[in-house]
């Protein structure tokens, strides 16, 4: 199949103090979320002015794209939609049709399985052709990548840079701590096809942290979880990252440094949780804190992008490290396998 574009497909964030809340009601909207929720989660929106990082680091990410399509030889525009902010994915959809794109390859902004991480992408695809109409390009989202080597490698550095943050008498001493995105227990469980056992998401999120921390030579490491929300009395993956900095300290670790795995950019989420409330608590405590850099930045992460659009375009074998399962490549919003992510198999 021959391709004409690629859509950079991601979550989408407000860019303006007056659209924070919108945008919180597009997140939630169908899930029940009380106001006052809403109003505490703009709080933290509002306190970097209303403005997400998102939107700037995306298109930060298709200009390294670019110019790594124009150094390798690839002659392919780069859309880039959203589906809870401007540019929304639908919109975006039909300029490509009215640009008479054909065929696109979609990137979307999560390495990861699961009904959030991939899932979710492909209703996106199939609600924007959908409202494209009969014209709509077909679109073939690019695979998982969590385990690629070069998001490993740039994960790698950017965590013996954060060690070399720390003072010096307790480098040797610190402990590695991965953090992801929790989600509910219950979600976890349906995350992937029925046939492969369900907790796809977080045997993934593992398996990228034990290939980090191979590469940086630390032995020992944990894999928590952070920005939670939803109502207290459905489970969520555990610990947090903040409870978990307390059990740390109590057993007298005095230096961690965390590693945001679970995020390709620095998303709202991991400037708020980890660099403020992780932060703040570690200080608390007395221990000395350093936060790996996420690898959005990094020119490998476009040299990524660029090595899973080749994938299609000359037939390459792709490059896994992990021993976690792997999917997400499908066309137009068709789930991975059979009752793959169902959305009834998720909590409401």
């Amino acid at each position: 199949m021959e391709y004409d574009a690629l859509l950079v497909l991601s979550f989408g964030g407000p860019e303006r103090p007056e659209d924070v809340l919108p945008f919180l009601e597009n997140v939630t909207r169908g899930r029940g979320v009380p106001p006052e929720r809403l109003a505490e989660v703009a709080e933290h929106y509002l306190h970097f002015g209303g403005v997400s990082p998102i939107n700037a680091l995306n298109r930060d990410l298709i200009a390294a794209v670019e110019a790594e399509f124009a150094r390798t030889g690839i002659e392919l525009p780069i859309y880039f939609g959203n589906r809870n902010w401007h540019p929304m994915v639908e919109d975006t959809v039909a300029r490509m049709r009215d640009d008479g794109i054909g065929s696109a390859l979609v990137f979307p902004t999560s390495a990861w399985g699961g009904y959030s991480g991939c899932r979710q992408y492909d209703e996106d695809i199939a609600r924007a052709r959908a409202a494209a109409g009969e014209r709509a390009p077909e679109l073939v989202k690019l695979r998982q990548y969590f385990d690629h080597p070069l998001l490993i490698e740039a994960f790698a550095d950017a965590i013996r840079a954060a060690v070399r943050g720390l003072p010096d008498d307790r480098r040797d001493r610190a402990r590695l701590v991965f953090t992801a995105h929790s989600i509910p227990v219950s979600a976890d469980v349906a995350a992937g096809p029925p046939a492969d056992g369900g907790h796809l998401y977080s045997r993934q999120v593992v398996d990228a942290a034990r290939l980090c921390a191979a590469a940086t030579g630390f032995e020992d490491f944990d894999v928590v979880w952070q920005s939670r929300s939803g109502p207290p009395q459905v489970p969520w993956l555990e610990p947090d990252i903040v409870d978990h900095l307390e059990a740390l300290s109590a057993k007298g670790i005095d230096a961690v440094v965390v590693c945001p795995v679970g995020f390709v950019s620095d998303h709202l989420e991991v400037i708020w949780d980890l660099d403020n409330e992780a932060r703040e608590k570690a200080a608390e405590l007395g221990m000395a804190f350093a936060r790996a850099g996420t690898p959005g930045p990094d020119p490998r992460f476009a040299e990524l992008v660029t090595e899973l659009v080749r994938e299609h375009l000359a037939d390459i074998a792709p490059r896994r490290l992990g021993e976690a399962p792997g999917y997400g490549c499908t066309t137009n919003g068709a789930p991975c396998a059979t009752g793959c992510c169902e959305p009834a198999r998720r909590p409401a």
